[in-house]
């Protein structure tokens, strides 16, 4: 893989996952929404893994690896989210993040 490939391919997907660290530091994401905080954060669970699905796929080029990847990613966010005080980890949220990540994946195959 040449340098430049490296860099185009894999440098978005880094960036993406850094967004996800970053927002996984915050202690308290809660918007006092009542059920409607619950609908947006596990919304924007989806979203964020469905855009790392897509980036991770363009940087392995195979969809069975781009999904194992997001997986680790998204199990290494909750465990992370641990050592953060004001959030615990979950395993829901692993397979809310697995469904983004599902989401990503079908997207794109509808699209190609």
């Amino acid at each position: 893989m040449t340098a430049s490939r490296t860099l185009t391919h894999w440098l978005p997907v880094a960036l993406w996952a850094g967004v996800i660290f970053a927002l996984s530091s915050i202690p308290s994401l809660g918007t006092g929404l009542g059920t409607w905080d619950l609908i947006l954060r596990k919304g924007a669970h989806i979203t964020e893994y469905a855009v790392l699905a897509l980036l991770l796929l363009r940087a392995v080029g195979r969809e069975a690896p781009a999904l194992a990847l997001g997986i680790v990613y998204a199990a290494s966010d909750e465990l992370h989210q641990a050592f953060v005080r004001g959030r615990h980890a979950s395993p829901v949220d692993v397979a809310i993040d697995m469904v983004g990540l599902l989401l990503g994946l079908l997207a794109w195959r509808r699209a190609t």
